[in-house]
């Protein structure tokens, strides 16, 4: 409803063209790659075949050079028909470290092979003792003349037992003024000796989505592989979240999106006492308390992304605000959705029970609820800069 009046032309042909995709060829994978907690490859090249896969990539390094929106629109629609599966769009994650921060070379040489779909980028900072502390990382970059040694352990990295690049958050001053500082990053192929990366399962959902432990053990990189300025990788990492973080609000109103259109067919469809579930007020509130949420959380994502694309950077406060959010609303559609789907939803096979499972990640990954939180609550006190922080005094107090 929102992208009839405010998308473009060329974004309206960009979203159908990603529903038709999705629509097509998801359902040939889903099931399969949940089941056994793979990677579909294949649609991963068939969707870099068609250009949606690195959207953001300038123009002149393999990719689209198209706004954060453009390639949402894509997010949005790939996660309405699925989650696993609809993570094919994020093997260029992490790669926004060399876009914003790499060099020249650097930007040649790394970024048309991911938005071409030959490579796979994952983002390494979590560590088993540091998540959304990003200050408390023990990963350690040591410097070795013209080389830097890194050893550390990353934990729950998305596309971390497929990558072929990691952008890894390493310690290169041990003993810093202050515990942010002293960080920087660096891009690290995965033939390098010393890097091991273990594939993590059993996850409660998108398990089409690859996850690993990826450990470095005396890992030895060039100089050259510095991104950005060494001592700054904290700054670069926070601009990094507050970028991200827009594509997880799509994520989160995509999966809503889809989840209300079967909770909403199935009660159009389905009989009880004789009547169809749709005709019961309590049905007909659930439904319309679902459509709300959904579309309050659209337009703040959105708002989100056009806010980066207008200004060129993203805002702190408005983007954690959307992923706050859409995550929130998410969770409540799908809660919602499986509660009108009753028993039959409730079984492992339905498609809104997978979905239940996959809409639990989204409160969790990109910085948790109570970080999101933190955040805004911060920026509406101008400890971090955002619009947010512009509020006028009231003319009667």
């Amino acid at each position: 409803m929102l992208a009839e009046y405010i998308l473009t032309e060329e974004q309206k042909a960009i979203k159908e063209a990603a529903r038709e995709f999705a629509e097509k060829e998801f359902p040939n994978y889903v099931e399969e790659c949940d089941r056994e907690e793979k990677f579909p490859f294949e649609l991963w090249k068939k969707a870099a075949q068609l250009g949606f896969i690195g959207m953001s990539i300038p123009e002149e390094y393999g990719g689209q050079g198209l706004g954060i929106l453009d390639s949402c629109l894509v997010v949005e629609e790939f996660w309405r028909v699925d989650a696993g599966v609809g993570q094919i769009v994020g093997t260029v994650f992490g790669s926004e470290q060399i876009t914003l921060f790499g060099n020249e070379e650097q930007k040649k040489k790394y970024l048309p092979p991911l938005a071409k779909g030959e490579k796979i980028c994952a983002a390494c900072y979590t560590e088993p003792q540091a998540g959304s502390d990003v200050a408390g990382i023990k990963t350690r970059a040591d410097k070795d003349g013209d080389e830097y040694v890194i050893n550390g352990t990353k934990m729950f990295i998305t596309n971390g037992s497929i990558a072929d690049y990691y952008i890894v958050l390493a310690r290169t001053d041990p003993n810093p003024p202050k515990r942010h500082h002293g960080m920087s990053v660096f891009l690290v192929e995965r033939e390098r000796e010393g890097v091991q990366a273990n594939k993590l399962k059993n996850k409660l959902g998108i398990r089409a989505n690859d996850t690993a432990e990826v450990v470095f053990k005396n890992v030895r990189v060039p100089k050259e592989n510095l991104i950005g300025e060494e001592g700054k990788g904290f700054y670069q990492t926070m601009i990094f979240f507050n970028v991200t973080r827009i594509p997880v609000a799509f994520q989160a109103v995509g999966l809503a999106q889809g989840a209300f259109e079967l909770a909403y067919h199935y009660a159009r469809n389905r009989e009880v006492f004789e009547r169809k579930l749709a005709d019961f007020q309590v049905t007909q509130e659930k439904l319309a308390k679902m459509r709300t949420e959904l579309e309050a959380a659209r337009l703040l994502a959105y708002q989100a992304a056009y806010f980066q694309d207008k200004m060129g950077m993203p805002d702190p406060g408005l983007t954690a605000m959307a992923k706050y959010y859409t995550a929130k609303a998410a969770q409540f559609i799908v809660n919602e959705a499986l509660q009108i789907h009753g028993g039959y939803g409730f079984m492992g096979e339905q498609h809104i029970s997978r979905m239940y499972r996959d809409v639990r990640i989204l409160e969790i990954y990109e910085g948790t609820r109570e970080i999101e939180m933190e955040i805004i609550g911060r920026s509406l006190l101008g400890k971090v800069p955002s619009r947010l922080g512009a509020v006028r005094k009231h003319p009667l107090q």
